[in-house]
């Protein structure tokens, strides 16, 4: 049986078997990579290029398209170029780099979507004290303990994960080193302090959901509140697509961390990863940026002053 010291590449999931489905794989996932890539891109300089722009909802949103584009960029690149030359391998030391990066993106993206929430929470059920509660040093120290805390968790599972004996193969039943297939390829008796840690990091996860579902209902009760049926349905059109977004975000993530094996499928496995690790990076520009009038206008006065400067 292998164990981790002999093991020197992994086999990954492959989408299909068929080279013309794989090549469909390829420009599919392009397409996704590249419209990712270009709305959160899109959306950073005008945050930091429009004086309108320096508040605070939309520092925290700069900072989750850089989150974006580094979890998609973390994941889908190699899947890309496996189903272009037709292999399926990923070596050890690039598989323990995906698993460090994409959990250290992830946790930050949930600990900032949780901090989007308070902020939502403070701008609309207590405006006045905005500005002392988000003032620019809370936002900064806000924003660097979400990628603090990201960090440290990536440090955790990724040193815990790969420390156990791998005395099942290298065959992982998905399309990147996801950390529940890889913890299948351990010993029975070695994975329970990974799972130890995964089961608080559900607990840490849920806590977080509560969170924001608290800080919405309460917007949504003040938002109730308001007198002119436009700025309700506003209101309503901006909150309910964000919180959509995060429920699907950690619905997902929760299910593949700690779905029990009986109901487990490759192809059940690679539905819900995608989900939850191609979708909100492609979406999220559309739902945090494309919709917001501001931001169209600082994007179309940044475009005008490239061309024409």
């Amino acid at each position: 049986m292998p164990n981790t010291s002999s093991i020197t590449q992994f086999l990954l999931l492959a989408f299909a078997d068929k080279r013309e489905l794989q090549l469909l794989h390829f420009w599919l996932f392009l397409g996704i990579y590249l419209a990712a890539l270009l709305g959160n891109s899109l959306i950073i300089p005008a945050i930091a290029c429009d004086h309108r722009l320096h508040t605070p909802m939309y520092f925290f949103l700069l900072n989750l398209a850089l989150i974006n584009m580094g979890s998609i960029s973390t994941t889908v690149p190699k899947s890309m170029v496996n189903s272009l030359w037709d292999t399926t391998t990923i070596c050890y030391v690039g598989c323990v780099s995906q698993v460090f990066l994409f959990v250290f993106f992830i946790s930050a993206e949930l600990y900032l979507l949780t901090v989007m929430a308070y902020d939502r929470y403070v701008a609309i059920c207590k405006p006045l004290h905005y500005g002392t509660l988000l003032c620019s040093r809370a936002c900064v120290h806000m924003a660097a303990a979400a990628w603090g805390s990201g960090f440290l968790y990536a440090v955790l599972h990724t040193a815990n994960t790969f420390s156990l004996p791998l005395c099942k193969g290298s065959t992982i039943n998905q399309f990147f080193c996801d950390v529940p297939q890889i913890l299948m390829l351990s010993c029975s008796d070695a994975y329970l302090g990974e799972f130890g840690l995964i089961v608080f990091s559900a607990f840490v996860v849920f806590g977080c959901f509560v969170f924001i579902v608290v800080s919405y209902m309460q917007i949504f009760r003040a938002v109730l509140g308001i007198p002119s049926e436009r700025g309700r349905q506003k209101a309503f059109s901006t909150c309910l697509p964000h919180l959509a977004m995060v429920s699907l975000f950690l619905s997902t993530a929760v299910f593949d961390h700690l779905k029990p094996p009986s109901i487990s499928s490759p192809s059940l496995d690679l539905v819900v990863a995608v989900l939850y690790s191609v979708v909100p990076p492609a979406v999220n520009p559309l739902i945090y940026g494309m919709r917001n009038t501001v931001i169209k206008e600082a994007l179309w006065e940044l475009i005008q002053w490239v061309l024409f400067h």
